[in-house]
């Protein structure tokens, strides 16, 4: 069970959110989590005469998301009855203790664990993997980087014209890629809020790893170091993508739209047998 000497609960965030430890091994990447996301820690080896999944089960109905720190294998043991009703079931976050890849195992939608894949990936460097057919069967990605405090008026016109430009709509975003440098961007954040986009963060040492730009910009290598931002993001957060409309530039906005060329036909009549 939780307790006390389990969990260290950061007061400047509200309590809705549990850090599972399964190992000490995870106690830095765990505080890094905490230090953005806030929540509680709880490190179930400090009870050793209680088994783990029996004090995940005892805890788990305690906070409304949860992010585990584990293997996949014992996510799903400890897991194991627990979700009754994807309204009001917790969400859960899986992370792998080397931090690469934040999987949104449960709750996706209703409990929010789609976007804190996220926002957990985007504090460690991770991938964030969705699941979620209405999300991840959409095609695009759009790579965008701005001017700073740029309006999110300006953004939301420059991602119009370019997504018109290709025939598409914002339905058909999956997500929005950007540097890290850009992440905390008062107007973008805004506009991801305001149409329900996740927001991919690009480490700059990644996007200057993907050397290759159609327009490299004096500009941007001057200020950011890098030669461009919106292309190179959108093509690293779509590993199979093709670059559907290289940068369009519109007020202090640059935006670039990535296609996955790996997507089912999902207009395909279904196999009759």
């Amino acid at each position: 069970m939780s307790t006390p000497l389990q969990g260290t609960h950061a007061t400047t965030q509200s309590n809705t959110l549990g850090i599972w430890l399964v190992r000490a091994e995870s106690e830095a990447l765990a505080a890094r989590l905490q230090g953005q996301l806030g929540g509680t820690l709880y490190r179930p080896w400090l009870n050793a005469g209680i088994p783990q999944k029996q004090q995940f089960r005892a805890s788990y109905r305690s906070q409304g998301q949860w992010v585990m720190l584990a293997a996949s294998g014992v996510a799903v043991r400890f897991l194991e009855g627990l979700p009754q009703d994807k309204l009001t079931d917790p969400a859960v976050v899986l992370l792998d203790e080397a931090g690469r890849f934040a999987v949104s195992l449960l709750g996706g939608h209703e409990g929010g664990g789609n976007r804190l894949a996220y926002r957990v990936a985007n504090v460690v460097g991770a991938v964030p993997v969705v699941t979620t057919a209405t999300e991840a069967l959409k095609p695009l990605v759009l790579g965008i980087g701005c001017r700073k405090n740029v309006p999110v008026e300006k953004i939301s016109a420059a991602v119009t014209r370019a997504l018109a430009l290709l025939g598409r709509s914002l339905s058909d975003v999956r997500e929005v890629a950007t540097i890290d440098l850009k992440a905390e961007e008062p107007g973008l954040l805004t506009f991801c809020a305001a149409n329900e986009l996740p927001l991919r963060v690009i480490a700059a040492s990644d996007v200057a790893a993907r050397g290759w730009v159609t327009a490299p910009s004096e500009w941007v290598q001057k200020n950011v170091g890098v030669d461009g931002v919106c292309e190179p993001c959108a093509l690293i957060a779509s590993p199979r993508g093709v670059l559907a409309l290289p940068k369009t530039a519109l007020d202090g906005v640059t935006v670039a739209v990535v296609e996955d060329i790996g997507l089912p036909d999902t207009d395909a009549p279904a196999d009759p047998k």
